[in-house]
């Protein structure tokens, strides 16, 4: 609060204040330099204006000052002094108070916030409402940032673009892209920040269509130039898979900022390719830009997918001593993940145990994936012990060590696991993929017989998974869990999501000829679908792109570019 550091682009608000002084200004005049002294960063001289130059404050006077002082508890305590006063709040003094509360963040005080607009019949004023829905937002509410949404009489951009952005924050994708189209369909004008949140939604769901879509309207709108779309949309075609089309917007690009080339190195990351993650760094460097801790994630997710375990170290051990970064957490379950996929299992499991934070579940799962890799069975027990010691429901945990004891013929302890998951009614996280076909998204569930084409998806599901047995397909039967007859064990295999949405993307034409059909799944892709895959791309002639929880899966002529390692 004692910075005394002038911004270059506004007029010098102490040369105002001596103007005001000499020609006696009246109180307008004073509240407009609070607001000066603030943008300024005169934070106390701000304060000196409402202490020593307004003597009765009225309701701008108080908001300019909580509005200096956003961010901070002492907006919140000028606050209820402007209640003692007393002073009603209008619109834009519950706004800037809602900001505050999202910021700090202060979930009691901004629910108290939002009784009192309901009271003044404030809270669906544009102001009053768009800032609701941005702390319901931050503090994790989406649904309260709905309801507000819906009770506002007259919508604006504004508005909708608070509720676009809310649900893209907290991983509602659906339902941020419904709320897109919606305003299209009000003739609303787009934002940068509408239409960036649109592109956040179509990358976490891999939604190609809805991706090519939004960069359309953001052409037409000339959205696409501002640096807060460029790299939302470098990061959409990134996280979609299509890394080519994401570095052509980035080189079409007029202005590059470092979350830019961060966006850019993460697509490239996620595909394992390192050298192009290199490459870029380098590039970037020379242009003048420090790396971050997210430029460091890009660089070790890279090596880590690529199985580059000395590398990683090299990396990580970089980013302390010359760039005077200190590693995080994610940054060290990396260099855990490429040890043991590397094979050095003992190196991998010592820095577990000694790097400087508590290992949390990704860095106990990392392991526990590496141990059934190489079939480490004795470690993937010490391993899934750790992972059950922080969630004794997480059926990653089971699952995972099952399929290392099945796979080195360790049936009574494959019979523990089952034995404790039914003690501890602990149930296998249900499957979930999708596709998207002619921009609509259609999703599905193991054994899922809901969609009005179920019928074609079964008939053609069938015929692909006899063409594959011709082929040489056996299947993965470690992957049932449970005692049930072959019968059973081979309808739960063949029916899980992901081979379903392969089967609908086929009888759909999803995709023309040549093209990849492409699904997103939930979670870990299993083994048998994988190795059913490898096989579909052979009898479709296709490419087939699955983007699990983990990584890229590009399935192609019977192999995938995960070398069989996820």
């Amino acid at each position: 609060m004692n910075s005394h550091h002038t911004t270059p682009s506004l007029p010098d608000p102490r040369a105002i204040h001596a103007q005001a002084i000499k020609f006696n200004a009246d109180r307008s005049a004073f509240n407009n330099l609070i607001t000066l002294y603030s943008k300024s960063n005169l934070l106390c001289a701000a304060a000196r204006i409402f202490h020593h130059h307004i003597p009765s404050p009225n309701v701008v006077t108080w908001t300019a000052l909580i509005s200096a002082l956003s961010n901070t508890h002492f907006s919140l305590h000028h606050f209820l002094k402007m209640l003692r006063h007393p002073t009603l709040p209008n619109q834009r003094t519950i706004a800037s108070l809602l900001k505050t509360c999202a910021s700090l963040p202060s979930l009691s005080f901004g629910l108290q916030l939002h009784s009192l607009a309901l009271k003044l019949s404030l809270s669906t004023e544009p102001f009053a409402a768009s800032a609701l829905i941005h702390f319901y937002s931050k503090v994790r509410y989406p649904d309260s940032a709905r309801k507000v949404f819906d009770e506002i009489t007259q919508l604006d951009e504004v508005c909708y673009s608070s509720v676009i952005v809310g649900l893209a924050q907290n991983s509602r994708p659906t339902e941020a892209l419904t709320y897109f189209a919606g305003m299209r369909k009000c003739d609303l004008g787009s934002t940068m920040y509408s239409v960036s949140a649109a592109l956040r939604a179509s990358a976490e769901l891999a939604a190609l269509e809805q991706c090519r879509v939004i960069h359309g309207h953001a052409v037409v709108t000339g959205l696409d130039v501002n640096v807060v779309v460029g790299t939302a949309l470098v990061d959409g075609y990134g996280k979609c898979g299509l890394v080519l089309e994401a570095r052509e917007v980035f080189d079409e690009m007029p202005e590059v900022n470092l979350v830019g080339w961060n966006a850019m190195m993460a697509g490239y990351a996620q595909q394992g390719d390192n050298k192009s993650v290199m490459e870029l760094f380098g590039l970037m460097e020379s242009q003048g830009f420090s790396p971050d801790g997210y430029t460091f994630l890009a660089i070790l997710t890279s090596f880590c997918i690529a199985g580059l375990g000395n590398e990683t170290e090299v990396w990580l051990r970089k980013m302390r001593t010359d760039y005077k970064l200190e590693p995080w957490l994610e940054h060290y379950t990396c260099l855990i993940g490429a040890k043991g996929r590397a094979g050095q299992l003992d190196d991998a499991e010592r820095i577990a145990l000694t790097m400087p934070y508590e290992p949390d579940a990704a860095v106990w799962r990392a392991l526990l994936t590496t141990c059934a890799y190489h079939g480490a069975a004795d470690m993937a027990r010490r391993m899934s012990n750790r992972l059950l010691e922080l969630n004794p429901h997480d059926d990653s945990a089971y699952v995972i060590a099952a399929n290392v004891y099945a796979g080195t013929g360790r049936w009574d302890e494959v019979m523990e696991v089952r034995k404790l998951m039914k003690d501890r009614r602990v149930r296998k996280e249900g499957g979930m993929s999708w596709i998207e076909v002619r921009g609509e998204v259609h999703v599905f569930l193991a054994g899922d017989r809901w969609h009005d084409r179920t019928e074609e998806i079964y008939v053609k599901l069938g015929e692909l998974m006899e063409e594959i047995v011709k082929l040489g397909y056996v299947p993965v039967w470690e992957e049932m869990l449970h005692e049930v007859d072959k019968g059973e064990k081979r309808e739960g295999l063949w029916y899980h999501s992901e081979k379903l949405a392969v089967a609908f993307g086929v009888v759909s034409g999803a995709a023309p000829p040549g093209k990849a059909l492409r699904i997103v799944k939930n979670l870990r892709i299993c083994r048998d679908c994988h190795e059913a895959l490898k096989y579909i791309s052979v009898v479709v002639e296709r490419e087939i792109i699955v983007r699990d929880v983990h990584r890229y899966h590009r399935f192609l002529d019977g192999k995938c570019t995960c070398g069989d390692y996820w």
